[in-house]
This record gives structure tokens, sequence and C-alpha cells, in this order.
């Protein structure tokens, strides 16, 4: 039995990879101010990650190593900013709203849309070296940022 135990921890612990600290359960002790703030910092990383990429790549001799790292750092950040928007705003905080109430659902809508404008554009963050997405990406988190601060959201 203390095998079957053993196995299983090592299944879903050790082997499972990345363990994020904030599960689905609505515990209130995450503060969405955070999110928007780490949200941020990931885009300023992701802006000077395609900074040292450009400008690594100019360099003779090219240093593939340095430029794979920043590469990955850039991915990093990006999936995190996806998985920020979809995993604690979108399946967690952004509740919906009786379709009977037009202005409410207009605004769920808008943050829905939102959303979705920040997972496309994390994505393309990771496609292209182009600033003008991170530019996009970086709007479009401060123009949820206040839509969803407008309306107090219930926890």
């Amino acid at each position: 039995m203390k095998f079957v135990v053993m196995i299983a921890f090592l299944v879903n612990f050790v082997m499972k990879g990345d363990l994020y600290a904030h599960c689905q359960v609505p515990c209130g002790i995450f503060d969405d101010e955070v999110r928007f703030h780490e949200m941020e910092e990931d885009v300023a990383t992701i802006e000077k990650a395609i900074k040292q990429i450009t400008e690594l790549s100019a360099q003779n001799p090219v240093n593939f190593n340095q430029i794979v790292r920043w590469v990955q750092t850039k991915e990093t950040h990006a999936d995190e900013i996806a998985r920020t928007s979809t995993q604690y705003f979108l399946a967690q905080r952004l509740k919906p709203v009786d379709e009977k109430d037009a202005a409410a659902r207009a605004e769920y809508l808008s943050k829905l849309a939102m959303l979705h404008e920040i997972v496309v554009y994390s994505m393309k963050t990771k496609q292209a070296l182009d600033l003008a997405n991170v530019d996009k990406l970086r709007s479009v988190i401060g123009s949820f940022k206040n839509a969803y601060q407008s309306v107090p959201n219930k926890k």
C-alpha cells in the first residue's frame, strides 16, 4: 500500500511539471490587482526579450545560446498571461450575467472579447518579434483592467 501511495505522489506532484498556487476553489485569498500587476510585468519581460533577441541576432558571431534563452523567456511569459486570462479571470472571476439585463450582458460580452484578445496577442508575441503585438497586448490588458474594475465583480 505504501508503494502505491508513493507512486501516486510521484505521478501527481513530481512528474506533473509546474504546479500553480491557485486552484479553482473560490477561496477569496487571491488579489485581482496582483494578477494585473503580474500580467503587466509579463508584458514588460516579453518586450525586453524581443529587443534582446533582435539585438543578439544582429551580432557577429551570433550568440545562439543566449537567443534561445530569451525566446524561452518570452514564451514562458506569454503563456503565463494566457493562463492568468483563462484560468483566473475567465474561469473564476468573470461571472455570467442574466441575459435579460441588456446592459450587463453587453458589459460581460465586452470583457469576454477583451480576454480573448489578450490570449490572441499573447500568442502573437510568441509567433513573431513584432513590438506592435506587445503594444496591443499591453493596451488590451489595460482596457480589460479598467473595464473589470469599473463594475464590481461578485466573488
